[in-house]
């Protein structure tokens, strides 16, 4: 296995933990019967159990951008230490994120959300 193959199982376990800490976090607003049941009707969650919602969904996007550039990478036997720097770049951007999104932390979240975007933007131009 590649280092930045590692690098997305780890990202990987990073939104398995995004997911629980935000299905905790609606928990406590809504409770488990709604929870449960098909969530047509499901308030609109607000403070940090939103924020960790929104979290969650910006990070599975983050997910579907940063795999499909490992991968490549990985088939065309392009990485290097370049391609490894960016991709742990990414990873530590994105562990950030989701910390700093649900405290509430607008710029800061902004500028760690830019930078994993240009570490993948990176990814994608190292393999062409």
């Amino acid at each position: 296995m590649s280092s930045e193959l590692g690098i997305l199982a780890l990202y990987g376990l990073l939104v398995s933990v995004i997911l629980v800490v935000q299905v905790l976090t609606a928990l406590t607003q809504v409770g488990l019967p709604m929870l449960a049941r098909p969530r047509d009707d499901m308030p609109r969650l607000t403070g940090v159990a939103g924020r960790m919602q929104r979290c969650l969904s910006n990070s599975v996007v983050a997910m579907a951008l940063f795999a499909p550039a490992v991968l490549i990478l990985v088939l065309r036997e392009a990485t290097g230490s370049g391609t490894l720097l960016a991709a742990q770049v990414f990873l530590v951007a994105r562990a950030a994120y989701a910390v700093i999104y649900p405290a509430g932390i607008p710029w800061l979240r902004t500028g760690v959300w830019a930078l994993g975007f240009l570490a993948t933007l990176y990814l994608y131009i190292a393999a062409l």
